[in-house]
């Protein structure tokens, strides 16, 4: 008796709903049931409750699992060497003791500029532009230290000339 009743209920709404012309988008595109009418088959129920995976949506899946755990590594390695050269800078601005022309030490100066740099490069999220300025800023600290070191021999070859001649 449910099931004839069921029956002609769903005859009814499919009356209905032709008599009201053409339905809403969302609406077409799903088909037209009532909630309480069940599948009429056990096809129909997985059909509708499952999501069916092709053997290629499956590899493509393991494919963006795997491009997802790429990208994740990708930012934590950036993330890492990112830091690293903040800290590098930060041991490397140590050896500017001397003052520019304002009185102000150097070390303040390359600290404050390295965060301003880094700051304005926190929202970058193109590895290609972030590899960039990463290894920019690497070799910056490279240069920067190798003309301390620069200096600092011609400084001590200075003195012991000086020695040398004075003595």
């Amino acid at each position: 008796m449910a099931v004839a009743t069921r029956a002609r209920g769903s005859e009814l709404l499919r009356a209905l709903a032709a008599t009201r012309g053409p339905p809403p988008a969302a609406a077409a595109a799903a088909q037209l049931r009532s909630i309480h009418e069940g599948p009429d088959t056990i096809d129909e129920l997985l059909d509708r409750h499952l999501s069916k995976k092709s053997p290629s949506s499956s590899s493509s899946l393991l494919d963006d699992d795997a491009a997802e755990a790429l990208a994740r590594r990708r930012l934590t390695s950036t993330r890492r060497e990112a830091l690293a050269l903040y800290r590098d800078i930060l041991r490397a601005a140590r050896l500017f003791e001397w003052p520019d022309e304002r009185g102000v030490p150097w070390r303040e100066a390359l600290r404050a500029n390295a965060r301003r740099e880094f700051e304005e490069a926190r929202g970058e999220r193109d590895p290609e532009v972030v590899a960039r300025l990463l290894i920019g800023g690497r070799d910056a600290v490279e240069q920067a230290l190798e003309r301390v070191a620069e200096a600092s021999r011609r400084a001590v070859q200075a003195e012991e000339a000086k020695r040398r001649g004075g003595a």
